[in-house]
């Protein structure tokens, strides 16, 4: 019999991970959804079998795995309402929180559960996500292939030894995202500035952004390999390299890097670890 997995909050990375393991064969009668916005909770119930309610203990009761989906500011207050429907009893507790600790988490709910906790990003809403995962002592083996596979629904997954390296996941793969869209901003920009059509400028750099990307994945080379591939000498792509390498690019990406991190770890103080 497959195992209840219920999620607290039903949003859009909630909604991704569901469509995720109904790709992999899960059957709806085996998800549940704690949302508290009716229209919301309307489109879930739309997957057949699927259990939608705003009652979180509800939830909490049935699920064998509790996904916990709700903004980190809200989280605390989430886990403190659920410690009496999870009295007794002792599911695999997965957070996708950003911040909050698995100390936190084990405070608030009950020190003996088995916690995931898991760093996913934004492009996890298209299938093509990326997610750190670290477990606390309590977690089986069979449990963090539960995790594991809710999570390769929706992308790759990769596991963390030491938690602490959760704040450098955000600050790559979390924020990283959005660090590729300014890039790609300003190439389109700058295409148009000296001539371009802007629907064409767009197009290009997008495709230009998907196909490196993919063969950066794909062609079993490293990227300092792939990109001396590329520049031939005395060419255009050379001149180009030159200006970014003497404007620091690598110097930015560091101190990007190392900004949004120093951030995270504050949020985890502010959020988490000093409640």
């Amino acid at each position: 019999m497959d195992p209840f997995i219920g999620f607290i909050g039903g949003g859009n990375m909630a909604s991704s991970l569901i469509a995720g393991l109904i790709r992999q064969g899960t059957p709806g009668a085996s998800l549940g959804v704690a949302e508290p916005d009716a229209e919301k909770r309307q489109q879930l119930a739309t997957i057949p079998g699927l259990f939608a309610t705003p009652d979180n203990a509800l939830i909490a009761q049935r699920a064998d795995v509790l996904v916990l989906a709700v903004k980190p500011q809200m989280l605390k207050a989430v886990c403190l309402a659920l410690r009496e429907p999870l009295a007794g009893r002792n599911p695999l507790v997965i957070s996708i929180a950003a911040g909050i600790g698995t100390d936190a988490l084990a405070r608030w709910l009950d020190p003996s559960l088995p916690i995931v906790r898991a760093m996913p990003n934004t492009p996890a809403l298209m299938g093509h996500g990326a997610t750190g995962l670290f477990v606390n002592a309590g977690v089986s083996e069979a449990q963090r292939q539960q995790a594991e596979r809710l999570f390769n629904g929706v992308g790759i997954v990769r596991w963390l030894a030491d938690e602490a390296q959760l704040d450098l996941v955000t600050a790559l793969s979390g924020s990283g995202p959005a660090y590729f869209f300014l890039f790609m901003e300003a190439l389109t920009e700058g295409a148009q500035e000296l001539g371009l059509d802007p629907g064409l400028a767009r197009d290009l750099t997008l495709q230009t952004a998907l196909g490196a990307a993919h063969m950066a994945r794909d062609s079993g080379l490293g990227l300092d390999a792939l990109r001396v591939r590329v520049t031939s000498p005395g060419g255009t792509t050379e001149q180009g390299l030159r200006v970014l390498e003497r404007e620091g690019l690598r110097r930015i990406a560091r101190e990007a890097l190392a900004a949004a991190q120093a951030r995270a770890v504050t949020l985890a103080q502010e959020l988490g670890e000093a409640s």
